[in-house]
């Protein structure tokens, strides 16, 4: 079975994925492995025996562990937070004020889904001392994801969960498993990035490491690929790579007029 993602998500893949599946390496793979999880589009939408997935964002991991335990129960909880009284501005404020200060994991994670349909353009950005601030979005009527949570749940029992460093969890790659990697984009100008969906960032360096080490892991696995901005620098740090191009439509933009196709790569490792 299929399913959609749950959560709006920066870059998300959910569009990409017959570009992305028609490019995996051939040969029947066992798991899937997402170093980068983000939404978790690809890994809802097709069918492996089993899923890795990976984010260094902790709440965003939270929250899919909060759902694979706690399954139905969780989901009428968040439905709580999604009335009529919730979505005004000064509760909102109030109540993303209540997240960065809560320390109860189930709390924690309900709040995260309310601020992602409710907090602006479904953005999920941190300050410098680890706080949620995205503003709110002004939505006449939030969408309540619970069918999409109940996809989630029903390919739980299949999925693997952990919160580090990508090179964590391709450390964990082996000859049954298939990669894709969908990092924090390079932006396209230096007022263009949007990455700080969790603490510390994703440079040029990070850019470059995970290059190094996708080409590294694809000799273990079924093969590797990372998908990213078409650029100079991308071109070149993924030149070991077999490169494919699409173009998508991106919508972060805060302006409908600045929204515009951009290109895309896709780098195959491992054929």
């Amino acid at each position: 079975m299929t399913y959609k993602p749950f959560l709006k998500w920066a870059g998300g893949k959910a569009k990409l994925v017959p570009f992305i599946m028609g490019n995996l390496p051939v040969g029947r793979s066992k798991r899937l492995v997402e170093p980068f999880a983000g939404s978790a589009a690809l890994s809802l939408a097709v069918d492996f025996d089993a899923y890795l997935l990976n984010d260094t964002n902790a709440d965003l991991i939270g929250l899919f562990q909060m759902l694979q335990s706690e399954k139905q129960a969780f989901i009428d909880y968040v439905r709580s937070f999604f009335i009529a009284d919730n979505n005004q501005e000064a509760r909102f404020y109030e109540l993303r004020e209540q997240f960065n200060a809560a320390d109860d994991s189930a709390e924690r994670a309900a709040l995260f889904v309310y601020l992602n349909r409710h907090a602006f353009n479904g953005l999920c950005r941190y300050n410098s001392k680890g706080a949620f601030n995205v503003p709110f979005g002004r939505y006449s009527a939030p969408y309540f994801p619970e069918a999409e949570m109940q996809g989630f749940i029903a390919k739980s029992n299949r999925i693997e969960l952990m919160c580090g460093d990508f090179q964590a969890a391709l450390a964990r790659v082996g000859h049954d498993d298939v990669v894709y990697c969908d990092p924090p984009y390079v932006p396209l100008s230096e007022t263009a990035s949007f990455t700080a969906y969790a603490k510390g960032g994703f440079d040029l360096n990070e850019q470059i490491r995970l290059a190094q080490a996708a080409q590294e892991a694809a000799e273990p696995s079924k093969g590797v690929l990372i998908s990213n901005h078409d650029t100079a620098f991308t071109r070149e740090i993924y030149k070991e790579a077999r490169l494919e191009t699409v173009s998508v439509q991106r919508n972060i933009a805060a302006k409908s007029s600045s929204r515009q196709k951009v290109g895309e790569l896709l780098a195959i490792y491992g054929e």
